[in-house]
This record gives structure tokens, C-alpha cells and sequence, in this order.
């Protein structure tokens, strides 16, 4: 980057104290009349103060032909004649009319005080090379009387200004006098007669100046108000009067202001539009319209106007040089600069010379498009917009931060509120909703209020982070001074030709800075980011160049509720986005079997996973939970998914960094897809960018558009609600399938998508599948014989209920501690189970509700064998073995021995599991088939009083195909899914 050795313009060039104590704004750009004559303390202004108001009145060529007119008709004697007695001033609003009022007033008023400030001394020179003399320095002491008619109200007089008056006439006259009662009551009837007007005048001895301001305000919509003909008769009588009384009368000036018809949007009732045409006829005929300010004079104005001292003319100089080499160079030059065809590029260091610190791009911009706007208010909005912005681009450059050299139409920066609101409110757009549609545009779409947000300025930060961008450090804010520019050519519509927008040529030159490693490229580049359909801003529309037209860019508000959703989209923070995620599955998550659902935050403060599980509270007594991870910190699959398996295993008690936990087994954990989390991601911002663009004042003002709103936020709310249910494909749990294998971390994912692991009933199907829970009404007294191990006999029943929530081999049971209660119950009436007390003594249990599973006291007894049956003597008393013929030695031992034994069980529990490749292995394969045709065989005769399992296999799709609809038709769940 070229390290510019200019002063800045911040550093050369001191803002008004005024201006830098009220932020940027100058509260008393719009002046007036009647508080600078008349107020008082608080409410007079300090341009109320003659020698301020030179200080910040840029003496151009309009006013001070204008003030000396006015000074050789007050002091210029006998040849007061060369200047005529009546001055109109009709320009529309903010056209300098007021400013102009104040400074005839001061004028007459402090003539010694004026004289010693610019303004004053190129007035009294200028009447000097009109009479071919100078004037007598206090113009021969005028008085002057001051109408201001905005601040009037017919009929109703103010005794501190008009004492007894009542009438314009009368009050003329109190004023006139200076409340010399008297003299007042001698001429107070004579409103109509104009030798006696002049004669009034005349008494005084002295010059008189005569100002009335805004004359249509009190003799327009004023006087149709007050319902007095008489009132109003009178007043329109000394009028014109009046206006023929000054031209009669010798030292006398006055100056009236009145708005041209044509330039007054005021509406008028009939009998107020024929007041205006009769005193337009009087005007016309009996003074001479001037103007007060030339669109080439807004430079020296607004520089006057804003700052303390005019630049040095070396440090203006040297920006100047520094700004010609660049645009002097090779196709900034050919395709930037010569293609823009205005009159600054032909003399850029005179005319920047004369607008400095503001570059001759914007001044044009100001002098000859905004200035010709209907409703623009000329000097008056120009003040407001550059003061606000001089502002803020000087606290920018105090604190190290970058600010242009000169300031250009892509400079004014818009995440300023006094700047931006500026702009908007400045008359350049018409109406209300329009207003609103580029407020949300400017802070949307280029930059937001905290300087952070925004299309633009995203897509400047974000190409800070380039190291291979050379000039970022000399042009930190390219696209945001790109979409600035081409903004402010959009509120302004029918440019030259009526076209819309800014060239390609006007944006490059916008965005250029006086160092060569930002090149013309460069510029090409910045537009494309600004333009790119998918990344640049929303609301830009594109006019591509042919037949030797340049491209051209606008910012349209026509497509509003898109602009706003793609603008609310740049303002959600990933943290907001996660959070909604997670709202929305906690909501949607049904607890089904389980007894409790739990959601699992992520962390704020920067927690690993392991520390969020241990502080969650997971680890529940005998309640079964259905455990939802947030997908912002834990997901599974992509490759990224061990810093939540290491997490899961450790809060199951698993690993080298396990947590203590006892009730491990029923937790089941619901966990998202990495993948899916993406698309829930972006639906998510969807979401909330449709959400937001529903509280914004321009969907709120457009009943249409908040329509369309409302269904794009309901139809995104159920986009997320879906995706998000399709994210959580994953629970894991812990498992152990038998005594002598590992615990370890089961797995279940859900590929259809009508399954979601946030559905409780769902899980617990799976959960079925897996052998890892008990169906509804299937734990029965034989299922829980088959899940008993030998050591359970004798267990306290508590110990016993424990198990099923805290030992990986038990399957969770449906219906809780009532499925094991029953179950026991059915056990012991079926005599298979003795419920006994610490001695062994069996309890008699004659309901379910006696089996107290809390007891430490009450045990699991296996059942008593059955009583021996001794053979009663036969009737002959003798043994049926002859005594001659004894048994082999031990025989009877053995067969006592056989006769005491215990019977053999009837049942008995079988378990196995296979796993075996089939590929190529045929000896397996025909072993297997063996095994399962005679399980087939066992089963086919009913030897089979209980069987729980799973079976997984993987086979032809054919063959799934015919074994899952065989399944189906047994009322056993069945999955399936793709290899």
C-alpha cells in the first residue's frame, strides 16, 4: 500500500464547535426570521448575533448584490434610487430565503458589526462599485420593522410585539413606532391610503426597512382561519398599500418573501388562491425578484457553513497531486474517468480546490442533481447531510480508523443515523413508504448502525482476512463506498436522460483511492462482489451495457419483502441460529415410554462436551430418559463425531475419563446428523430472517406484504420443524448382551425419514429391535425368568427393581415398576418365584399391590421342590425282593440316592449368538442352515415357551424384500435399510 504523506482533511480543517457539540448536527440550519429578531434566552439562536452570522455566511455573489441593494436603498442619500425599494424573494423551500432575511435584518439593524465580516465587507464594496462611493458605515442609522407572517396568526395579536393592535396594518404601525401609542392612534385608520402609509414612514426621520416573511402563510390559510371579512379586507387593502407606499417613499427598502406559485406545494382555498394571485400582480408590478444562492455557490456555503477556517492551500495542493496521479493512470484514466464525461474530470484541481474536503464527484452530484429536485430543500438538506457526515468521518480518522482524502458519493457513511437519516429525509424521496424501503435498504443490504453488519461491509471484512489483497489496508471499505454510491444515484430518480442509477464508470470512480496497488481490476472486482447474484446485495438490479451504453446499477425497493429476508439473513449471529435449533427440538420432542425427556444445552462458556454431560444432571434414579443432545455441540457421522462419542461413553461411565454414574443403562441419548445439521442450520437462519422481517415497520405498513410474510414465516417454521426431526437420526445407549460381554455403546440410526430419534415411542421400538427394552404387555413372569441370573435369587427386591434401571444386560421395561410388579405377581402365583423375608420364610402375596419393590427386607426366592411320595406297605406285609435273592452290594444306596434327588427341570433357558461371514464359506452355510432348521422344527412343534432376540443379516434385496413382509405379517417390527 503507498503510504500517503497529506495531511488528512480531518487534521487540516476544524469543525464548528456547534456542529461537533451536537454530533453532527446543526440544529439551526433552518434559520429564522422571527426568533433571530425576537427570541428570547433559550429560544434565541446564535445567529442572532450579527457577527456570527458572518462568521458562518459565505458572502456569494446572489446575497450580497441582494444586502447591498437593500444597504444603497437605506444609505445611498439622494441616489438611493439606484437600487429599487421592493425585493422578492420566491424560491422554494430551503433556497436561503431565511438566511437571506437575517442578514438584511442585521444588515439595517448592526451595519458596524456586519461591516467587520466577510459578508459584510464584500456588501459595502460591492455598493461602493455600484454608487462609485462608499456608503456611510452605519447606512444613517435605519429602523427596521419586521412581519414574520409564519409566526402571525390573524386576529390574534401578542401584546409584547403589537400592544393594542389588531390588524397587519395596525401592527405594521406598533411596530413602525416602536409602541409610540400616540403616533400609533394618528395613523392606525388609514390602512388603505398610501400617501398616508408613506407618510408614517417618513415621520420617522430616518432609513426604513420593511421585512415581511412568508407573506402567504398569514394572508393564505390564515385569514380564511380566523372568519373575519372585515379583518381580512382591511389587511389585504394595507397590502397593497403597502407595496405601493415603498416605492413611493424615499430611503425605504422592502423586502418580502413569498414563495412562487409554481414552486409552493401549500394548498389553497379558493379565496387564498385569489389573495396569492392578487399580491403575485402587486409584486410583479411594484418589485423586483432576486435569488439569494446559485447552485455553484454550495462548495463555498457548505465549507463556510461547517467549517471554522478555509483549508491551506498546500495541504489542498498536495491532495490534489496525489489524486491526478492516480487518474492519470492507464485505464482509470480511459475507462473510468474520460468515459464519466463530466466538467470536473477536464479541471480536477480546480474544482477540487474549490470543493475540497469534498470530492468534485459529490459536489456535482449536489449542485446540478440534487439541487433540481422537486421537494429537495437545496442548501438547507445539503448542510444537514455533509455536516453529519464530516462528522463521522473525523471521529473515524481521530481513532486511527480510515477516512478518505477527499469524500466522495460512496463516503457518506450510512451506518450513521444522523447521516442516513439525513439523506432519507432531505426531500430527494417523495413519499413515506419509499422512505422506509431505503432506511431498511441502507442498513440491510450496505451497512448496519453498529458499523458491523450489512451486505457491503460484510463483504468488506471479510476481505480483510485476504493477505493476497494488496490495497486493503488504503480502500478498507471498496464495496461498501460502491453500494453507497449507487444508492444515492437510486433515490434520486430520472437521472440525466431519465435514466436510473449509476454507470459502471461512476461506481469504479466512487470506489478509487490515490494508491496504485488498488488498480483498475480491483474496481472490476468490487462491482462483481456487489453484483453477485447469490453474495451481493439483494436489492440490486443490473442493466447490462450495449451498443456502446456503460452497465448500470439501482437499488430497487420494488422487490422489498425478498430484499428484506436476504438482508435479515446477514444479521443472524451463528449463536441465535443454534439456539433456535435448539428451541425447536426440545419443543418437538415426545417423551412416548419414557418417563422423563431431558434436553442437553450446549455450552455458552466454552465447555468440551465431557464437562456439559457431567454438569446436566443426567444421571436420574429408576426413571427412564430420553436424552436430546444440541446438535450446536454434539452431532455423529462426517468424520466429526469423536468429541461426542468420547463425551457419551465417559457419562455412561465408559473409558479412561468415565464420570460416576449409577443409572447409566436408562439413559438413551437422542444425537443429529452432522450432515443434517447443515440444512437445519440454513433453514434455521431462514427462519428467523422471516421471523424478523415480520417486526419491521415496512411489513407492518403493508398489508400485502405482511400477508406474504406471515405464510413465508409459517411455511420456513415447518421446513425447520421437519428437517430438524430428520437431523436427529442417531440414539445411543449403553448395552452389555450378555454376562460375559463388555459394556459398550449401542447404536441405532433412522433412515427412513418418517423416523426421527425425537420421538419417544420410535425409540423405544428400536430400542425393542435391539433387545435393549421390553415391548408393551411383554414382560411377563417367563420373561422375567429368562432375564434372571442366579445371583438375583435371594437379592432384597429393591436391589431387584434397581436393576432393570442401572444393569446394561435388562432391557428397560415399558411400563416401568408396574411391568415388574405384575410380572412378579404372575411368577409367584404360577408357583415359578416365593417372595421371602430375611430368614427365607415365604410370604403369602394375594395382590399385586403387596409387592412392595422399595423393601430392602422382602427377597426373590427360588421356588420349594415338590414334596418326595413314600410308597405305602403292600397288604401282605412282606418285601417284594426275596430275602434269598439280596441286591447287588450299593444298589439300594444308589437308589435311595436316586429317590432323595431333586426332580429335573422342566425348562431351560438357551442363548447364543452368531456371527459368521457367508462369501464363499459353504461349510458354514450348510451348518447353519442345520441349526436353523431345527430351531424351525423346535418352534414348529410348540417346544417354545418364550423366545426374545434379533436377528440382523444382510441378503439380496430380493430376499429382504419377501423376509420384511414376513415379519410384518407376524406383528414384529422390521428394518431395513441399503448396504
Amino acid at each position: 500500500m503507498k503510504q500517503s504523506g497529506v495531511t488528512p482533511w480531518w487534521k487540516a480543517l476544524r469543525i464548528r464547535p456547534e456542529i461537533l457539540d451536537a454530533s453532527g448536527s446543526i440544529a439551526d440550519v433552518q434559520m429564522s426570521l422571527y426568533h433571530a429578531v425576537y427570541g428570547t434566552e433559550d429560544q434565541r439562536p446564535q445567529y442572532a448575533d450579527a457577527s456570527y452570522y458572518g462568521e458562518i455566511t459565505h458572502p456569494t455573489g446572489a446575497l450580497t448584490d441582494l444586502l447591498a441593494r437593500i444597504a444603497i436603498r437605506l444609505g445611498g442619500g439622494d441616489e438611493h434610487t439606484k437600487s429599487p425599494a421592493l425585493l422578492r424573494l420566491d424560491q422554494g423551500m430551503g433556497g436561503g430565503k431565511s438566511h437571506a432575511c437575517i442578514g438584511a435584518y442585521h444588515l439595517a439593524k448592526a451595519p458596524l458589526k456586519l461591516g467587520k465580516t466577510d459578508v459584510g465587507k464584500a456588501v459595502l464594496e460591492h455598493a461602493e462599485t455600484i454608487l462609485g462611493r462608499p456608503l456611510p458605515k452605519n447606512l444613517e442609522n435605519p429602523h427596521v420593522v419586521v412581519l414574520p407572517c409564519d409566526n402571525m396568526t390573524p386576529g390574534a395579536t401578542v401584546e409584547e410585539h403589537d400592544g393594542p393592535a389588531k390588524s397587519l396594518y395596525e401592527r405594521f404601525l406598533w411596530r413602525l413606532f416602536d409602541g409610540d401609542y400616540s403616533r400609533y392612534i394618528t395613523y392606525r385608520e388609514h390602512f388603505s391610503n398610501v400617501s398616508k402609509i408613506s407618510e408614517a414612514i417618513r415621520s420617522l426621520d430616518r432609513p426604513v426597512l420593511i421585512i415581511v416573511d412568508e407573506i402567504m402563510n398569514y394572508f393564505g390559510n390564515g385569514l380564511d382561519g380566523v372568519g373575519d371579512e372585515a379583518l381580512t379586507a382591511q389587511d389585504q387593502a394595507f397590502m397593497r398599500a403597502l407595496l405601493d407606499a415603498v416605492t413611493k417613499t424615499q430611503r425605504t427598502a422592502m423586502l418580502a418573501v413569498m414563495i412562487a406559485s409554481d414552486k409552493d406545494s401549500i394548498s389553497l382555498s379558493p379565496e387564498g388562491e385569489r389573495r396569492r394571485l392578487d399580491l403575485e400582480r402587486l409584486l410583479d408590478r411594484n418589485g423586483k425578484p432576486v435569488g439569494v444562492h446559485e447552485n455553484d455557490d454550495f462548495a463555498a456555503i457548505l465549507r463556510r457553513r461547517i467549517f471554522a477556517q478555509p483549508p491551506a492551500k498546500e495541504v489542498v495542493d498536495a491532495t490534489v497531486r496525489e489524486y491526478n496521479e492516480a487518474m492519470n493512470n492507464g485505464p482509470w484514466k480511459t475507462k473510468v474517468y474520460d468515459a464519466l464525461h463530466a466538467p470536473w474530470t477536464a479541471n480536477f484541481g480546480e474544482e477540487a480546490s474549490r470543493t475540497y474536503p469534498f470530492h468534485p464527484q459529490l459536489m456535482h452530484m449536489a449542485e446540478h442533481e440534487w439541487a433540481n429536485r422537486t421537494g429537495f430543500q437545496k442548501v438547507r438538506s445539503t448542510i444537514k447531510v455533509f455536516a453529519a457526515t464530516v462528522f463521522a468521518l473525523q471521529q473515524r480518522g481521530k481513532t486511527g480508523a480510515w477516512a478518505p482524502l477527499l469524500i466522495g458519493p460512496g463516503d457518506l457513511p450510512l451506518s450513521s443515523t444522523q447521516v442516513r437519516e439525513s439523506i432519507i429525509g432531505s426531500g430527494l424521496i417523495s413519499d413515506t413508504k419509499t422512505q422506509n424501503n431505503y432506511r431498511s435498504l441502507a442498513q440491510n443490504d450496505i451497512v448496519g448502525v453498529k458499523d458491523t453488519s450489512g451486505t457491503a461491509r460484510l463483504l468488506d471484512t471479510n476481505r480483510g482476512t485476504d493477505e493476497d489483497v494488496l490495497w486493503h489496508r488504503s480502500n478498507p471499505r471498496a464495496a461498501e463506498r460502491a453500494a453507497t454510491a449507487i444508492f444515492l444515484t437510486s433515490i434520486v430518480s430520472g437521472r440525466s436522460q431519465g435514466r436510473r442509477g449509476a454507470t459502471d464508470a461512476e461506481v469504479k470512480a466512487a470506489t478509487a483511492v490515490p494508491d496504485p496497488a488498488y488498480m483498475f481490476a480491483d474496481a472490476d472486482a468490487v462491482i462483481k462482489d456487489v453484483t453477485d447474484p447469490e453474495t451481493g446485495l439483494v436489492s440490486i438490479e443490473t442493466t447490462p451495457g450495449q451498443k456502446g451504453q456503460q452497465a448500470r446499477y439501482f437499488l430497487s425497493t420494488s422487490q422489498t419483502l425478498v430484499m428484506l429476508q436476504r438482508a435479515m439473513r446477514d444479521t443472524i449471529t451463528d449463536a441465535e441460529r443454534d439456539t433456535v435449533i435448539a428451541d425447536f427440538a426440545e419443543r418437538l420432542t415426545e417423551t412416548g415410554p419414557f418417563d422423563r425427556k431431558q434436553f442437553v444445552r450446549a455450552s455458552a462458556e466454552g465447555q468440551a462436551p465431557r464437562e456439559v454431560l457431567a454438569s446436566a444432571g443426567i444421571d436420574d434414579a429408576r426413571v427412564s430418559r430420553l436424552v436430546v443432545l444440541d446438535p450446536a455441540q454434539f452431532t455423529l457421522r462426517n468424520g466429526a463425531d469423536r468429541a461426542t462419542r468420547d463425551a457419551v461413553q465417559a457419562a455412561v461411565g465408559l473409558g479412561a475419563e468415565k464420570l460416576p454414574t449409577r443409572w447409566a443403562s436408562s439413559a438413551i441419548f437422542a444425537v443429529a446428523n452432522t450432515q443434517q445439521r447443515h440444512a437445519a442450520r440454513r433453514l434455521a437462519t431462514a427462519y428467523l430472517a422471516a421471523e424478523r422481517v415480520l417486526g419491521v415497520q415496512e411489513t407492518q405498513d403493508d398489508d400485502d406484504m405482511k400477508s406474504k410474510a406471515v405464510a413465508e414465516r409459517n411455511e420456513a417454521k415447518r421446513s425447520l420443524e421437519t428437517t430438524i426431526k430428520r437431523a436427529f437420526q442417531h440414539v445411543l445407549f449403553l448395552a452389555q448382551p450378555d454376562d460375559d460381554a463388555p459394556r459398550v455403546i449401542d447404536e441405532v440410526t433412522f433412515d427412513d425419514k418418517t423416523e426421527t430419534a425425537l420421538n419417544g415411542a420410535i425409540v423405544w421400538k428400536a430400542l425393542v429391535e435391539k433387545g435393549k427394552a421390553f415391548d408393551q404387555g411383554t414382560f411377563t413372569a417367563k420373561a422375567l425368568l429368562h432375564n434372571l441370573r442366579e445371583t438375583d435369587y435371594g437379592r432384597p427386591l429393591d436391589e431387584l427393581r434397581d436393576s432393570f434401571w442401572n444393569t446394561p444386560r435388562l432391557p428397560l421395561l415399558h411400563g416401568g415398576q408396574n411391568d415388574l410388579r405384575q410380572a412378579l405377581f404372575e411368577a409367584v402365583q404360577a408357583g415359578l418365584l416365593r417372595i421371602v423375608d430375611g430368614e427365607g420364610e415365604e410370604v403369602a402375596v394375594t395382590g399385586v399391590s403387596e409387592i412392595n419393590l422399595s423393601s430392602q427386607r422382602l427377597r426373590l426366592g427360588k421356588p420349594l421342590p415338590p414334596a418326595p411320595q413314600h410308597e405305602e406297605p403292600s397288604s401282605g406285609g412282606t418285601d417284594s425282593t426275596p430275602e434269598s435273592e439280596p441286591s447287588p452290594a450299593g444298589e439300594d444306596e444308589r437308589r435311595g440316592g436316586e429317590d432323595d434327588a431333586p426332580p429335573a427341570p422342566q425348562e431351560k433357558q438357551i442363548a447364543f449368538s452368531v456371527t459368521q461371514s457367508m462369501l464363499n464359506n459353504t461349510g458354514n452355510s450348510e451348518a447353519l442352515s442345520q441349526l436353523f432348521r431345527q430351531l424351525y422344527d423346535v418352534i414348529d412343534r410348540g417346544d417354545v415357551s418364550f423366545l426374545q432376540g434379533s436377528i440382523q443379516m444382510v441378503v439380496s434385496s430380493q430376499t429382504a424384500d419377501g423376509l420384511a413382509e414376513r415379519i410384518r405379517e407376524l406383528g414384529s417390527p422390521v428394518h431395513v435399510r441399503d448396504m
